[in-house]
């Protein structure tokens, strides 16, 4: 299926390839700057040297500067892969169509193509636009947090060793809870699609007969069937922010707590790297 879908990208190749490169760039930037900061606090404050405060703040005003750039570019080009991409894979598909035996056209319903080259390709746009940005940076930011905190303290590495996990397995549970929900309102939207498209092709009868009211009620049933399978989906997708801000303060606590006695048993000996570290480790679940 992948492989399928993956030939309509053509001629947006290169911006398809260029979206993930911008993407570790950024980073590369996000990881650079707070090792920058440390320096500044550790070196920099500690001995009193303005002249390295300078320099160092000088690199990293460029690294802030050239993080902001590469996002904005990794953005841009994913935007014109994933919008060119959804072009031409309606472009196939109405092509397709137009080659369909009576028997595919008896058995798909013209509400139902409209929701496929409609809703489905929009989603699918949107999936690939994920894909070549956040599941990029997601897994490229963790593996140089968890280097970064491996660096500071095996100890510390320990709690997101054990929080990943956890987060991962109760992500998976409330995405297989809701896929469900998300099937039923697709199949709603092809009803929603074919009232709306019966009723206005059939307009003049409709007015003819009086049957506006009737209509009405028709399209407000399977209106409110569309909104209660939605809410329900919605309902379950809610609990992903609580739990994803409970991992990442409960990480936060036990940094502060284990790094806390680490630096008065002196196994830390770096407390202000340490101090600005775990806010920044811990915000990158």
């Amino acid at each position: 299926m992948f492989k399928k879908l993956a030939k309509y990208i053509k001629e947006y190749k290169k911006q398809t390839i260029l979206t993930p490169i911008f993407v570790v760039l950024e980073v590369v930037m996000e990881v650079i700057i707070p090792i920058l900061m440390a320096k500044i606090i550790d070196v920099g404050i500690q001995n009193g040297d303005v002249k390295y405060i300078l320099e160092i703040g000088g690199l990293l005003i460029i690294a802030a500067i050239l993080s902001l750039t590469f996002g904005m570019l990794s953005g841009r080009f994913a935007a014109k892969a994933s919008a060119g991409y959804a072009k031409n894979l309606r472009k196939a598909m109405f092509h397709k169509i137009q080659d369909y035996s009576f028997e595919n056209i008896d058995k798909f319903s013209t509400s139902s193509l409209v929701t496929r080259m409609t809703t489905d390709v929009t989603n699918v746009q949107m999936a690939f636009q994920m894909i070549i940005r956040i599941l990029v940076r997601g897994p490229i930011m963790m593996i140089f947090a968890l280097l970064m905190v491996i660096s500071i303290s095996l100890n510390l590495s320990l709690i997101f060793f054990v929080a990943i996990p956890v987060l991962g397995v109760i992500l998976y549970f409330i995405a297989t809870k809701a896929h469900p929900n998300f099937e039923r309102v697709f199949k709603k939207y092809d009803k929603l699609n074919r009232v709306v498209q019966e009723n206005v092709s059939s307009i003049r009868v409709v007015k003819a007969y009086v049957r506006e009211d009737h209509e009405e009620k028709k399209f407000k049933e399977v209106n409110d069937e569309v909104y209660k399978n939605f809410k329900k989906a919605e309902k379950i997708i809610a609990f992903n922010g609580p739990v994803m801000q409970l991992t990442i303060y409960t990480c936060i606590l036990l940094i502060s707590w284990i790094g806390s006695n680490l630096i008065v048993g002196g196994e830390m000996r770096n407390r202000r790297t340490f101090k600005y570290y775990h806010i920044c480790l811990a915000n990158t679940i």
